[in-house]
């Protein structure tokens, strides 16, 4: 979607919020408005109802006033008015109040929109004929929100809704939403007993079951031993450290996601939120030659960060995320190289996982604020050059986005769509010449002069966490063989296969081979419905032909099946996992 089409569908967006609200308050009088702007795939409105109780099953009857007051709304009709006006107008509201009083200053005036009977105070972007084109949108859900964000203020009830220009692109929307419904990584982690999320533990801070430890495990064993392919030395930090670690990195003062500080031995003490500066520590105790460099020290590690109670979503955004970190060390004329070496290992792990249309922005300087940024104008031009040179070299798509790098420097941000079309931003390539100069690093030219080498911080997954719970969504729990927690579900027809399936339990798993026996009484039947439901790729099944043949039956998930012997059936199954089929 192009700039102008997206602006379009914004304006109409927000303007469905506008009809949002009028249905509200006609039918809820008392209630009171907040804001309403248009997000990523629709609108939202924030209400404070008061005594009143309003749920999803309350949605149908706000929508049927929607749909009544479009037809009466023939435009949106510009209000300027001074502030005491305004002010006049919403003195019974609060929280109109409280904005006003933030964007208003001596002698200006504000705006305020009114369709049919119903104002609003508003900065704009609405459509021109709303009794026209509002008629393609539908309320979604209702869900607590604070006010301003901010967990000391009132919780409000939120009305989330979308809206578009056309019924087929709405049941496009609304089928691709039931599916993603079924694809909820929450709805699917406790049904595949992948992770829990405890009140008692806290909000943002899931514990992982054995099936979703041995997912966790298996994705990280993976990007390790792709990593140490490459290159990449791993070490291992802490998970604390002290305040004056993250005052010399900059984080302390200008990153607000830290959380409380800790007294240890009379000294402060943070949880990390990230893992550079411990990194810094390790590339300093020893002094490096030109020779050395590229560096590439990685860490999956876990670091912890403050988001607040309605913002934390599942393994989406937790407080206690593990990021497959690594930071490279490199020679400025090393950079181009080592940008290469990223994106094919970039396009390596989407293509592993399935992933085929994604895009990279990559984030330079605004032309016209050149003093912001660190570093000379000669460095950031290489450096933003090397970006986009190698984005062609790989034939990966990419936008640029002016005036989005750092003052530290440019960086390239992946957003890869999954199976339902979802966007996600993914791997984090950050081109640091800032933190060099911070922890005083170098190394030692051919002249034996001392240099200044850039970081490169890189995240190819980003949150492990956040990952899974998309690799969740994208499979629907039905993982791949080489990732799925079991992989096969040896079934006996009866207890007179029992012994043979316990020989075929102990030679699959002498292969490393992740399975179940079921060796309850179920019908066979009940046995494959269980093996279903738990998503297992492969089901083998043992009966009496078997038992006398020594062979398996082996039964995939589109009900596909064939009879090995032990051995063959040992040999397809290692490689379709060494395939990652």
């Amino acid at each position: 979607m192009n700039q102008s089409n997206q602006e379009q569908l914004d304006q109409l967006r927000h303007s469905t919020a506008h009809l949002l609200a009028a249905a509200v308050m006609q039918l809820y009088p008392n209630a009171k408005r907040t804001i309403g702007p248009s997000i990523e795939n629709g609108f939202y409105y924030d209400f404070d109802f008061g005594t009143d109780k309003v749920s999803e099953a309350d949605l149908p009857k706000i929508e049927k006033v929607m749909r009544k007051l479009a037809t009466t709304w023939k435009d949106f009709v510009k209000n300027e008015l001074s502030v005491e006006a305004v002010k006049d107008e919403f003195k019974d509201n609060q929280y109109k109040i409280e904005l006003i009083d933030e964007h208003s200053g001596a002698g200006e005036v504000l705006t305020v929109y009114q369709s049919g009977e119903f104002r609003d105070l508003c900065r704009g972007g609405h459509v021109e004929e709303p009794n026209k084109v509002l008629k393609f949108f539908k309320l979604l859900s209702v869900a607590g929100a604070y006010w301003r964000g901010n967990e000391k203020n009132k919780m409000l009830t939120r009305i989330y809704g979308t809206a578009f220009f056309s019924q087929e692109e709405l049941d496009a929307y609304v089928l691709q939403q039931a599916e993603a419904k079924k694809r909820d990584h929450r709805k699917l982690g406790k049904e595949l007993e992948l992770f829990l999320l405890s009140p008692s533990v806290g909000a943002g801070f899931p514990l992982y079951m054995p099936n979703g430890w041995l997912l966790r495990h298996t994705l990280e064993d993976w990007i390790i031993s792709e990593k140490q392919k490459r290159g990449y030395n791993f070490v291992w930090t802490p998970h604390v450290g002290k305040s004056d670690l993250y005052k010399q990195s900059g984080h302390w003062q200008k990153y607000d996601a830290m959380m409380s500080p800790m007294k240890i031995d009379d000294e402060e003490y943070v949880v990390k939120p990230m893992n550079c500066p411990h990194h810094f520590q390790i590339f300093n105790e020893t002094p490096h030659s030109y020779r050395d460099l590229p560096l590439r020290l990685a860490e999956n590690a876990t670091v912890y960060r403050y988001e607040q109670a309605g913002e934390v979503n599942g393994l989406l955004r937790v407080r206690s995320l593990t990021q497959d970190d690594t930071h490279t060390f490199v020679r400025h004329s090393q950079i181009s190289e080592e940008i290469d070496r990223i994106i094919e290992l970039v396009k390596h792990t989407y293509k592993t996982f399935g992933f085929t249309d994604y895009k990279a922005r990559i984030s330079v300087r605004d032309p016209k604020n050149p003093d912001k940024y660190l570093g000379t104008p000669k460095v950031w031009d290489d450096a933003e050059k090397a970006l986009e040179d190698a984005a062609k070299r790989h034939d990966f798509p990419y936008f640029i986005g002016e005036g989005e790098a750092a003052f530290y420097g440019p960086k390239i941000d992946v957003m890869v769509k999954d199976a339902l079309g979802r966007e996600w931003q993914l791997t984090t390539v950050q081109l640091d010449f800032n933190q060099p100069e911070n922890f005083d690093m170098n190394y030692t030219n051919e002249k034996g002069e001392k240099e200044r080498p850039a970081v490169l911080h890189i995240a190819i997954l980003g949150s492990i966490d956040r990952f899974l719970a998309i690799l969740i969504e994208q499979y629907a729990g039905a993982f791949p063989l080489w990732l799925s927690p079991s992989q096969v579900a040896i079934l006996p027809i009866s207890e007179h296969e029992l012994e043979y399936a316990q020989s075929v339990q102990k030679a699959l798993s002498a292969e490393g081979i992740r399975l179940s026996l079921d060796e309850s009484a179920n019908t066979l039947g009940k046995k494959m419905v269980n093996a279903r439901t738990w998503k297992v790729p492969y089901m083998a099944i043992l009966g009496k032909q078997e038992v006398e043949n020594k062979t398996i039956t082996l039964k995939n998930r589109a009900g596909e099946q064939i009879t090995l012997t032990l051995d063959e059936c040992i040999a397809k199954l290692k490689q379709e996992i060494i395939s990652k089929l």
